[in-house]
């Protein structure tokens, strides 16, 4: 293992350990005023009449009609209102701000609000919506051809459920209008998407708006567009009432408004041939957008891409629906669309093998793509994909092969189960997106006593990126870790090196960061300033379009294999799992120990979604689990230790040979779950998470 990998203290150990660190709930600033979000009780509804009480002195009422610039969020598009007008379209749609100094009176006026709606019909099940927000489809070889030469075909539904990113620090903004300039401060993952959102809203020009990331207690991608809309808020009521506005969510608001995973109902139909080998195969896959379509249309395109998973196959058709329902819109979250369909696949694979008779892994190596093979996109995996060593590897450390074995046709109480997946994901934007849309710039500015501080507008939000940006910049240089800085971006004085998300940070911007620290070292004088800007430029690939889903879909793949073991009671229908194992091509290892508390923390993200992570929404539209008592996710006291082992693959691309890792180390766990528990029941698995109720039903 190259020797960048040998773990230091991370950067922000200190201030987060002796509780130094400012968070946005910390912050106060001189004459700060309070605010609270009336929210919609309904689902679907036109509003007659919102009643407000006689306000005192001091407080505000903000709404979309004081939003300067427009009433909406802009993300991809201005899509979603700040402040629904005539109509609302989920529970927790915000109606109206309250803003006062007395944070309990704010509380009080917002209970004393009436709101007069007109009901209508409101579809709340994905499976009665019959509104697309984007239609996405793409084929390659003759699909039709496939499935009349066909031997067999098989067709099956797979369904996922929500799940919530449950980050430990709720969502937060404030914001100051002081001088014609907007100031906000807030927890979150993009501070430059922040800006242009707030740009939108307020009508300032650019260089009126400043985004500072307070320090982010945790986002696994719930922080990417939330903050928006949180951040477009403050703004408008920072400017209204001429006063900083502060505006923290409760635990029980945020799991109630905040985006989630989407819901899918995916359905796989395949053709195989008399030898067993896949002629082709059709996809649909259906995402819960919820009320707004944010940022789904761009899940979706993921989802797409990756819905044959880490397989070759000589025809294949996707066609993807992003559907609108009358509940919470959701978005971003750890592995972005790859979840959904990486489970799916993996079910299907081993589903097709039993029904051939085939043994499961043999017929998933045989399909599992290889150096040189076309993508699913008809680009190419050209660089080298080492799936092979990385099965031998967890073989080696999991007895997989030997256990799958013994755990065939059992009988009893008591029984065991074991399931591996292969998986893979493409790092950075889709297609062209770092060409052409984020066009990604770094600054290293040096001073007279030598520190170098970085300038970039990536945030640290608990995945260690302060250290490992550092790391490369202090390992380029040649100089102490302890004489490199980088602070909580502050877009007055960083550029836009893009957002903090898609496991792009540490290979893209992490490679600028190299690049102009090997550029200061040779123009590197002691004592004298110096400042130097690199930017992005694109690698070669065959070139991607999105309209027809053809081409090199990213610069580069990271690939995985996880292997899950559990035992099942089949009395009281309670799993176990007594095994967890991880092997992870992430090219160059730039810390292990970040690496490995990457690959705990996303596998047993993972194993919360294949298990205990159950969120539905109710007939009237609202979040049924709604706080961490009837949300339950995977604890310390939940999990067991997990083996994991790194194969190194350098990348010419990635900062000493890196690429991204922490949406890969999510990929795997949760199919692997489902097919110990499937292979240990005796019944096929069809939907995560696999909680009692639903084994009970499956056992019979």
């Amino acid at each position: 293992m190259h020797t960048i990998a040998k773990h230091v203290t991370k950067k922000d150990h200190s201030e987060k350990t002796t509780g130094k660190a400012l968070y946005i709930a910390d912050l106060v600033f001189p004459d700060m005023v309070h605010a609270k979000v009336l929210r919609s009780s309904k689902a679907h509804a036109d509003i007659l009449d919102i009643i407000i009480p006689d306000l005192e002195e001091g407080y505000e009422i903000i709404t979309g009609e004081d939003a300067p610039g427009g009433n909406a969020l802009k993300i991809m598009a201005p899509d979603q209102p700040l402040f629904a007008g005539k109509s609302v379209n989920f529970i927790g749609e915000a109606l109206l701000m309250v803003v006062g100094p007395d944070e309990k009176r704010v509380k009080e006026i917002i209970g004393q609000i009436r709101v007069v709606y007109k009901e209508k019909d409101a579809v709340v099940d994905m499976d009665r919506s019959e509104e697309s927000f984007r239609e996405y489809a793409h084929e390659k070889g003759d699909v039709e051809a496939g499935f009349a030469k066909a031997h067999r075909i098989f067709e099956e539904t797979y369904r996922t459920d929500y799940q919530e990113q449950a980050y430990l620090e709720p969502q937060g903004a404030i914001a100051l209008y002081r001088e014609g300039k907007v100031t906000v401060y807030g927890s979150m993952q993009c501070p430059y998407y922040v800006k242009t959102a707030v740009e939108y809203a307020t009508g300032l020009p650019s260089d009126k708006i400043q985004i500072i990331q307070a320090t982010t207690g945790g986002a696994f991608g719930g922080k990417e567009e939330y903050p928006s809309l949180m951040c477009d808020m403050v703004a408008v009521a920072a400017m209204k009432v001429g006063k900083p506005v502060r505006l923290i969510l409760g635990r029980r608001e945020d799991m109630a408004v905040s985006t989630k995973r989407h819901p899918s109902k995916i359905r796989y139909r395949t053709a195989v041939d008399g030898e067993g080998n896949i002629l082709a195969v059709d996809v649909d896959i259906s995402l819960n957008a919820g009320a707004y379509d944010g940022l789904s249309s761009v899940v979706m395109q993921r989802a797409v891409i990756a819905a044959i998973g880490a397989y070759r196959v000589p025809a294949l058709r996707v066609k993807g629906h992003v559907l609108r329902t009358h509940t919470v819109p959701n978005g971003a979250f750890r592995g972005f669309g790859a979840p959904q369909v990486i489970f799916a696949m993996e079910m299907n694979m081993v589903h097709v093998a039993r029904q051939l008779g085939a043994d499961p892994l043999e017929f998933k190596t045989r399909h599992w793509v290889r150096t040189g093979d076309p993508t699913s996109t008809q680009g190419c995996f050209a660089l080298p994909v080492k799936l092979d060593e990385l099965l031998e590897k967890i073989d080696a450390m999991s007895g997989y092969r030997r256990k799958f074995r013994e755990y065939e046709n059992q009988s009893g109480r008591y029984r065991r189960g074991i399931g591996l997946t292969p998986f893979f994901h493409g790092c950075g934007y889709t297609g062209s997106g770092e060409r052409d849309f984020v066009r990604a710039i770094v600054r290293l500015r040096k001073d007279r006593e030598d520190r170098v501080e970085i300038l970039a507008a990536n945030t640290e939000m608990g995945q260690g990126l302060k250290t490992t940006f550092c790391k490369v910049v202090s390992e380029s240089l040649g100089i102490p870790l302890d004489q490199v800085i980088f602070h909580n971006p502050d877009t007055d004085r960083v550029p836009n090196s893009g957002p903090t998300v898609a496991s792009r940070s540490l290979m893209i911007v992490g490679k600028l960061l190299e690049r102009a620290a090997r550029r200061m070292k040779e123009q590197w004088v002691t004592g004298e300033e110096l400042l130097l800007e690199e930017h992005y430029v694109h690698p070669d690939l065959i070139p991607w379009d999105l309209e027809s889903f053809t081409g090199d879909a990213y610069p580069a793949y990271s690939w995985g294999i996880n292997v899950v073991e559990v035992e099942v009671d089949t009395l009281l229908a309670q799993v176990r799992t007594t095994g967890v194992w991880g092997v992870f091509d992430v090219g160059t290892v730039i810390d292990e120990t970040i690496a490995r508390g990457q690959a705990e923390g996303g596998m047993l993200q993972g194993l919360g979604y294949a298990s205990v992570e159950k969120m539905e929404t109710g007939r009237a539209g609202d979040v049924r689990q709604g706080s961490f008592t009837d949300y339950i996710i995977p604890t310390a006291k939940d999990t067991i230790p997990f083996h994991i082992a790194f194969l190194e693959n350098y990348y010419d691309d990635g900062p000493f040979g890196a690429k991204g890792m922490g949406e890969l180390t999510i990929l795997g766990t949760a199919p692997a779950y489902a097919l110990a528990v499937e292979q240990a029941a005796g019944h096929p698995v069809h939907a995560i998470p696999v909680t009692s109720e639903r084994l009970g039903e499956v056992l019979g």
